[in-house]
C-alpha cells in the first residue's frame, strides 16, 4: 500500500507548492451499500447545474412545511441569496413535533455525564417536546422573548442545551450559542455584536474529573457587556444537579433566575411553533475572522434545514433506527447542523457527551458506544490522534460496532486514517472525511459512502449539487489532476449556505465573493464562485485533497481561530510591542499556536512576561487558543513594507532548517537569531 507523505504547502503571495502523492483507495462493504440511504448513482445527474436550483427542492420536501413554497431560489441579488421562497415552517416542529406524533417513546436524546457512575438520560422525543415546549413557554412569558430576537446560550455539553436551542426556534427567535470554554470576553463580545439582552447559562459542568464553576463567567459577561453599552436583562441559569446550585458565586437579585424553578410555573404548558418564512434567520453562529472582530455568520431556516437534513440523510446514512454520536461541541457549527439540527430532524438518536473523551481513560469512548449501540461515530482529527495517543489497541478490547465513521474540522493524516479505519472501525465501517465550514452549514466535500471509493487523506467530491473548483492567484481555473492547487471555490449557491454576515454585509462580499467576481454589478449567480479559503487541490478522479487555511485563520484542533484576535490579547500586555502568531505542527491537535512577542525598548524578556501573555490570551479568548509557547524575540522578520513573515516563523516553530527565502526581509539577521533561540544549536 503506498505511504503517505504530509502535506507540506508552502504559501506565498502567488503560489502553492504540493508535496504529497495519491493514496491507495477502499471499498464499503457489500453489507453498507445493502443498507445505505443513498445508492442510486443518477442522482447525481439529477443533482447536475443542468437541473440547478430546481434539484434541491427534493432537499426541501424532506421536511414538513405549512406553506409550500413558490420559488425555489431567488438569485436576483447575488450573493445574497433566499431559498425556498413563499414557503412557511418551523425548525423545532420539524426536529420534534413530527416525530413525537409517530414514534414517542423512542429516544431523541442520550445525555452521558461525565462522570461514568452517574446513569446516562435517555430524553424521548415525547419527553424533548415537552421540555421544549415548558422552556419556550418561560421565555416567551417570562423573559418576553418574539420572533426576531437574539437570544445568547454559553452553555456546556448537556441535554438542556439543545432544548433551549430548540425553545428558542420555537418561538422563532434567533439563538446564537457560545461555546462554552470560551472566556466571558468573548462571550460578551458576541452579545454586544448581536444586541442580545438575554444569556442563558449553567451554574457548573463537569470536565476532565473537576466540576468546574460556569455561573460565574456569566457574570463578568455583564460586566463586560456593560462596559460596551450593553444592559443584560436577564440570566436564566440552568442547574448541572436539578435542586441544587453548584456554583460558589451569589446570584443576583433582579437579573440571575434559576431555570429550574422557574419551570414548575409552565408545568404542562404549550406552545404552537411560529410559522417562519423559510428566509427568517435560524441562528448565528461566530467565527474568527482575519480582522479580529468575530464575525457572525447568519443562517436561514429552510434553506439550512433541508440542507442539513438531506446531507444527514445521505452522507451520514443515518436512520431513525440508527444510534448517532458526534463527538463535538454543540458550541460549534458541527454540533449545530450534525449534533442537533441534522439527526433530530431526521428522527434518529443522538448522543450529547458531557467531557473529554479519554477521561477516565482512553477505553471511554467505546464504552459509551458500546453501551448505546452506537451505529455512527463522528469525530475530528485531533480527537482521533488523542485516542490513538494515547491507547493504540484500547478500541478492539470492546464490542462496539459502526456502520460508518466521519471526521471533520481539519485534514486527517492518511496514517491516522488508517488507525481509525483497522483499529477503531474494526475494518467494517465506512469512512466519510468530510469539508465544509461554519458559513457553508453542511457538507460541502465527501464522498458518498455507499457509491464511491474512500481514499485516506482526501475529503472527496462535491457533494450532491456542490461543484468545486481551484482557481489560481489569478482565477485562472487549476484542472483537476494537475498536481497544482490553488483556491477551493464553489461555483453555485446551495440551500445551507450563510445568508450574510450579521450587520456587515459589505464584509460578507468582501471576504467570500470579492476576490474572484470579475463584475460587481452582475446579476448572475455564475460570476460569484464562492471562495472558501482554504488550499486545496483536485484530483484526476475529482477528489479534494484540502492544504489548510490560506488567511490568518489558525485551526486548532478543528477550531478557527483568528490570529489578529490571539496577536490582539498578547499586545494588552504592556510591555508587549508586536505580536505575531503562527500554526505550528502538533503530534496531537494537528496545529497549534506559537506566539512571538517583541517588547517595547528597554523592557527586559522575562518568564513572567511570557506567562502573563499567555495568561492574557486565555483570558480573552478561552484556553483553546492558549499558546504552546510565547517566544520573547529581538524584532520579528519583516518585508521592507512592514509585513510580518509569519510563514518564516512558522518553519522555525515546525523545526525545519530552511525558513525559505529572507533576501526580501529588511531586517534577515534577525531570522538566525530567532531560529538558534528557539531550535537551539
Amino acid at each position: 500500500m503506498a505511504q503517505a507523505r504530509e502535506p507540506e504547502p508552502v504559501v506565498d503571495e502567488r503560489s502553492i507548492e504540493v508535496h504529497w502523492r495519491e493514496e491507495d483507495t477502499y471499498q464499503p462493504r457489500p453489507e453498507f451499500i445493502a443498507q445505505a440511504n443513498l445508492t442510486d448513482p443518477d442522482f447525481y445527474r439529477r443533482f447536475s447545474l443542468d437541473n440547478f436550483p430546481d434539484c434541491y427542492d427534493e432537499y426541501a420536501r424532506l421536511l414538513d412545511w405549512d406553506k409550500y413554497w413558490h420559488t425555489t431560489l431567488d438569485a436576483s441579488n447575488p450573493p445574497f441569496y433566499k431559498w425556498f421562497v413563499g414557503g412557511r415552517l418551523n425548525a423545532s416542529y420539524n426536529c420534534v413535533d413530527r416525530h413525537r406524533v409517530k414514534d414517542p417513546n423512542k429516544t431523541a436524546i442520550h445525555f452521558v455525564p461525565e462522570p461514568e457512575d452517574e446513569p446516562i438520560l435517555h430524553v424521548t422525543y415525547q419527553d424533548l417536546w415537552i421540555r421544549v415546549n415548558e422552556f419556550a413557554a418561560l421565555l416567551r412569558e417570562f423573559a418576553g422573548v418574539k420572533p426576531g430576537d437574539r437570544v445568547t446560550i454559553h452553555m456546556p455539553m448537556v441535554a438542556e442545551l439543545p432544548v433551549a436551542m430548540l425553545a428558542c426556534a420555537r418561538l422563532g427567535a434567533m439563538h446564537s450559542v457560545v461555546f462554552g470554554g470560551f472566556s466571558a470576553k468573548a462571550c460578551a463580545d458576541r452579545m454586544v455584536d448581536a444586541g442580545s439582552n438575554i444569556l442563558i447559562t449553567m451554574d457548573a459542568y463537569w470536565r476532565n474529573g473537576q466540576l468546574l464553576d460556569h455561573k460565574a463567567k456569566a457574570d463578568d459577561t455583564v460586566k463586560e457587556a456593560a462596559a460596551h453599552g450593553l444592559t443584560v436583562d436577564k440570566v436564566l441559569i440552568w442547574q448541572r444537579y436539578p435542586g441544587r446550585y453548584s456554583s460558589q458565586v451569589p446570584l443576583v437579585e433582579g437579573r440571575d433566575f434559576i431555570v429550574n424553578d422557574l419551570l414548575p410555573r409552565y408545568r404542562g404548558a404549550r406552545v404552537e411553533p411560529v410559522s417562519m418564512p423559510a428566509e427568517a434567520p435560524l441562528f448565528l453562529m461566530y467565527t474568527s475572522g482575519s480582522t479580529g472582530k468575530p464575525k457572525a455568520v447568519q443562517h436561514s431556516t429552510g434553506g439550512y434545514l433541508a440542507y442539513v437534513t438531506a446531507t444527514a440523510r445521505y452522507y451520514l446514512d443515518i436512520k431513525p433506527e440508527d444510534v448517532y454520536w458526534c463527538m463535538a461541541d454543540i458550541g460549534w457549527i458541527t454540533g449545530h447542523s450534525y449534533i442537533v439540527y441534522g439527526p433530530l430532524s431526521n428522527g434518529t438518536s443522538t448522543v450529547v457527551y458531557e467531557g473529554v473523551p479519554t477521561y477516565p481513560d482512553p477505553g471511554r469512548p467505546w464504552r459509551i458506544a458500546e453501551e448505546l449501540g452506537v451505529t455512527i461515530f463522528h469525530t475530528s482529527p485531533t480527537a482521533i490522534r488523542q485516542l490513538r495517543k494515547a491507547g493504540p489497541d484500547v478500541p478492539r478490547r470492546y464490542n462496539h460496532k459502526f456502520k460508518l465513521m466521519v471526521t471533520v474540522g481539519e485534514p486527517i493524516e492518511p496514517d491516522v486514517w488508517r488507525w481509525y479505519y483497522h483499529e477503531v472501525g474494526k475494518g467494517q465501517a465506512v469512512i466519510v472525511d468530510t469539508w465544509w465550514q461554519t458559513e457553508t452549514g453542511g457538507f460541502l466535500c465527501t464522498q458518498a459512502p455507499a457509491l464511491m471509493k474512500m481514499k485516506p487523506g482526501s475529503a472527496g467530491p462535491g457533494v450532491l449539487g456542490i461543484n468545486p473548483v481551484v482557481f489560481d492567484e489569478d482565477g485562472r481555473e487549476i484542472e483537476p489532476g494537475s498536481g497544482q492547487a490553488g483556491y477551493l471555490c464553489i461555483r453555485n449557491p446551495w440551500p445551507g449556505m450563510m445568508q450574510t454576515i450579521w450587520g456587515d454585509p459589505d464584509r460578507f462580499i468582501k471576504t467570500y465573493f470579492a476576490k474572484f467576481n470579475k463584475n460587481p454589478n452582475s446579476k448572475d449567480w455564475r460570476d460569484w464562485p464562492y471562495m472558501a479559503g482554504d488550499g486545496a487541490v483536485i484530483a484526476e478522479d475529482g477528489y479534494v485533497r484540502i492544504l489548510g487555511r490560506l488567511d490568518d485563520v489558525i485551526n486548532v484542533a478543528g477550531h478557527r481561530l483568528g490570529t489578529k484576535e490571539i496577536e490582539n490579547a498578547a499586545l494588552q500586555v504592556p510591555e508587549v510591542a508586536e505580536a505575531a502568531v503562527v500554526a505550528a505542527h502538533d503530534e496531537i491537535k494537528g496545529t497549534v499556536p506559537d506566539l512571538y512577542v517583541a517588547l517595547h525598548p528597554g523592557v527586559e524578556p522575562s518568564d513572567d512576561i511570557k506567562k502573563r501573555v499567555s495568561d492574557m490570551v486565555s483570558e480573552v479568548i478561552g484556553k483553546i487558543a492558549r499558546p504552546r509557547a510565547v517566544h520573547i524575540v529581538p524584532d520579528l522578520p519583516k518585508t521592507r513594507s512592514g509585513k510580518i513573515m509569519r510563514r518564516i516563523l512558522a518553519a522555525i516553530s515546525d523545526g525545519r532548517e530552511d525558513v525559505g527565502d529572507v533576501t526580501t526581509l529588511a531586517n534577515p539577521e534577525v531570522v538566525e537569531a530567532i531560529r538558534q533561540q528557539v531550535q537551539g544549536g
